[in-house]
């Protein structure tokens, strides 16, 4: 096996050019995990640890510019306010060292159904920048994930940035698991408030063979509270109208049974998180706050 380390982005992409089946690692909480359990053997390692640009964010008027390489410890001490879903998904990846090295770029590399900060870049909007020495691409984050565990990159790209929404209203995310953190999400929820369009957005982690959003639970919810005067009254939701948003959530999953989980399982699990998560951020809406609600640990787990 070949390491490859270029020092700059241009070299990065010209080695990933060279040799599009380089696997590029960064943080490597996946990749080493594969390698040490010998489930992949690639012939070259693409090491992007000296690409400076892709350690940097920036926060814009709208979005957020998150390079591909931005360990969600910083995420969970720096963005908090402009990115709440993701940043509490992050406090349930792995243990303080894994999110010291583990980035959501590196997330989305590996693209598997049960990432932590999938339902979070759902719920926001997010649009992954991907580039290769032919030029740039945007690719919406609902149209990133193709299968399991496979993605939208062309063999001679790589994730370079990605834009998220600031937050204009509440967020949340919750998983369930046997613990908070170290642990793969037997299936996770987030949601997102937008007030500014009078939408709500969702997303679905470990209950079908890719992320996804709840678009007809997402439909309902926005006409629901629009049509109630909800956004301008912020009165509370009707029992009815959370308990259709959550079978509608429910209805979109996809799941299957293993060990982690029964498909019957996941489909309940996920239906009572959006009814909670639904009723924790429309509180914090209602009360004025941007805010999530946690526990000691960090996001909470139903």
């Amino acid at each position: 096996m070949d390491f490859l380390r270029p020092a700059s982005w241009e070299e990065a992409l010209a080695a990933k050019a060279e040799h599009p089946t380089a696997v590029p690692i960064a943080g490597g909480t996946d990749v080493m995990v594969e390698l040490n359990f010998d489930h992949r053997r690639p012939e070259y390692l693409l090491d992007l640890n000296r690409v400076t640009e892709l350690h940097e964010w920036e926060v814009g008027e709208e979005n957020v510019r998150l390079g591909a390489s931005v360990p969600y410890s910083r995420i969970i001490d720096n963005l908090r306010t402009e990115l709440p879903g993701l940043a509490l998904a992050g406090h349930t990846v792995g243990s303080p060292q894994i999110r010291n090295r583990g980035s959501v770029g590196g997330n989305l590399g590996a693209a598997s159904p049960a990432g932590d900060s999938h339902p979070a870049l759902l719920s926001a909007g997010t649009e992954v920048e991907v580039e290769s020495v032919r030029g740039t691409r945007f690719i919406p984050v609902e149209e990133f994930f193709t299968g399991v565990k496979r993605n939208a990159l062309a063999a001679d790209e790589l994730i370079k940035t990605v834009h998220i929404k600031k937050a204009t209203g509440p967020q949340q995310f919750s998983k369930v698991g046997t613990r908070n953190a170290m642990v793969i999400a037997v299936c996770a929820f987030g949601i997102a408030l937008h007030p500014e369009t009078r939408t709500v957005r969702t997303g679905i982690g470990s209950a079908a063979p890719t992320p996804l959003r709840a678009t007809a639970a997402e439909e309902f919810l926005s006409a629901a509270l629009t049509d109630g005067g909800f956004w301008e009254s912020g009165k509370t939701i009707t029992p009815s109208i959370a308990r259709q948003f959550a079978e509608l959530a429910s209805g979109a999953c996809n799941p299957i049974d293993d060990v982690r989980g029964s498909a019957k399982y996941r489909r309940h699990a996920v239906g009572i998180m959006a009814r909670r998560t639904l009723g924790w951020t429309w509180d914090a809406y209602r009360t004025g706050g941007r805010g999530t609600r946690t526990t000691e640990g960090g996001a909470q787990c139903a």
